[in-house]
C-alpha cells in the first residue's frame, strides 16, 4: 500500500461520536444540569454547554429532534460501563448439563445422579440425561427406555420434559428443563 514507507501508517485517534462538534443533527432537545429543557441550534447547545464546562453529548439519537445533554463526557463513558457490567453480570446463560447412565445401573449410582440433576435444575440448568449401550446391552434398549422413564417421573416437579426419550445410534436420551416459577 505505502511502498516506501518501513513502517505502518498512524491510525487516526478514536473520534468520539455523538459528542459536542460531531453531533450531525441541526437541532437538539437540549437537556442542562439545573433542569431546563429547550430546543435549540446545535452550535449554540455546544457553546452554552462549555461555558458551563461540560461536554454536549447525544443520548437519544433517534428521537426527534434528537435529545442531548450538558455533561461530563468522562463520567458518562464512566457510568455507561458500570451498567453494561452490572447487567452482564446479573444474565445467567443456561448450560445444559449431561449424566450418563448404563442400562443397569444401581441404585445407590441411580439415587446420586438424580440429586446432581435436581441440583442441576435448581441452579436453572438444563440436563440431558444419556444411557450408553455398550456390546450386547444394545439388544436390551427397553432397559434404557425404562430408565429414563423412571428418571423423568423422579425429576417432575423440578423439571419438565422435552419430548420423549429417543435413540441415537447406542444411546438413548431424554433432555429436561427446569420449570419456571412465576
Amino acid at each position: 500500500m505505502y511502498p516506501n514507507r518501513p513502517f505502518a501508517p498512524r491510525t487516526p485517534k478514536r473520534i468520539r461520536e455523538n459528542v459536542n462538534e460531531t453531533i450531525r443533527a441541526r437541532e437538539v432537545r437540549a437537556v442542562f444540569p439545573d433542569g431546563s429543557v429547550e430546543i435549540m441550534k446545535t452550535d449554540a447547545a455546544i457553546r452554552k454547554a462549555k461555558e458551563l464546562g461540560l461536554d454536549l453529548i447525544c443520548i437519544a439519537p433517534t428521537a426527534e429532534p434528537p435529545v442531548a445533554k450538558a455533561m461530563d463526557y468522562g463520567q458518562w463513558q464512566y457510568e455507561q460501563k458500570k451498567k453494561q457490567h452490572d447487567a452482564r453480570k446479573k444474565q445467567h446463560v443456561i448450560q445444559v448439563k449431561e449424566l450418563k447412565f448404563r442400562p443397569n445401573t444401581d441404585d445407590h449410582d441411580y439415587d446420586f445422579k438424580r440429586n446432581h440433576a435436581i441440583r442441576f435444575l435448581k441452579e436453572g440448568n438444563r440436563v440431558k440425561a444419556v444411557v450408553q449401550f455398550r456390546g450386547r446391552e444394545i439388544a436390551h434398549t427397553d432397559l434404557g427406555q425404562k430408565l429414563l422413564q423412571r428418571f423423568a417421573a423422579d425429576l417432575a416437579e423440578h423439571g419438565q420434559v422435552d419430548g420423549q426419550p429417543r435413540m441415537e445410534g447406542r444411546n438413548a436420551h431424554v433432555i429436561i428443563s427446569p420449570v419456571k416459577k412465576h
